[in-house]
């Protein structure tokens, strides 16, 4: 399956990616990626470090949640307990083609007083171009994660859950840690400017210039950074 090894390899990326950039320790938190040709999911097994992960490590499911058998070690190892919750996002959200969950300090933060993050830099306007919102709390009970998720989306690749932590999406897994270290570095300019004062969000129309810009001119024409994330 030589698309499936691809997802693999794309969703190593983005665990490792995520690990190597403080979002995450010892092994909370996952990435996950879909191949919508066959509705294939890889994700991260349930407690393992990162340290450990390769490829082959990876489970394989389908969107139900029902192994696929794909001769690997992962084969063998219980995917990410947060599963139920990627595949609710990619079964109401097709735009979504990989997704990362991390409890990232500065995020959270924001997520712990139930704070969205207005668009007070031109950083959240190039990236999330609108707020990044903040869902109420939840439990970890049936789908209630991921339908706060999908009730409180907007444009944004993000969604901070209230005293748990964030998700990030977008068309691929590389797209979605993109959006994770970027919600992490502007939670923390936004956090560090509020010790000294109340900042103001830019203005709508700021906003939308900034976005079609960074979306429409930014990186190398076929780059990874030239395209849009979202």
């Amino acid at each position: 399956m030589k698309n499936l090894t691809q997802l693999r390899e794309q969703v190593l990326e983005a665990n490792l990616g995520i690990y190597r950039a403080g979002l995450v320790t010892m092994h909370s938190g996952n990435a996950s990626g879909i191949d919508r040709d066959t509705g294939i999911v890889v994700i991260k097994p349930s407690g393992i470090d990162y340290e450990k992960l390769t490829a082959s490590l990876l489970v394989a499911t389908d969107l139900a949640g029902r192994r696929v058998i794909t001769g690997e070690p992962g084969d063998r190892l219980k995917p990410s307990v947060d599963l139920p919750h990627h595949l609710y996002l990619y079964s109401n959200c097709p735009d979504i083609g990989g997704i990362v969950h991390t409890h990232s300090n500065y995020a959270t933060s924001f997520a712990l007083l139930n704070r969205s993050i207005p668009a007070y830099l031109t950083a959240i306007a190039d990236e999330f171009g609108v707020e990044i919102p903040c869902a109420p709390y939840v439990d970890n009970v049936a789908n209630h994660i991921g339908e706060a998720i999908v009730k409180c989306r907007k444009d944004a690749p993000a969604v901070l859950l209230a005293h748990h932590g964030a998700f990030t999406f977008g068309g691929t897994p590389r797209a979605a840690l993109k959006a994770a270290v970027m919600l992490e570095d502007v939670a923390k300019t936004c956090h560090l400017a509020m010790l000294l004062g109340t900042p103001s969000a830019l203005p709508a129309e700021e906003v939308r210039k900034w976005y079609e810009r960074y979306h429409t001119t930014y990186g190398q024409e076929g780059s990874a950074e030239g395209q849009r994330s979202t």
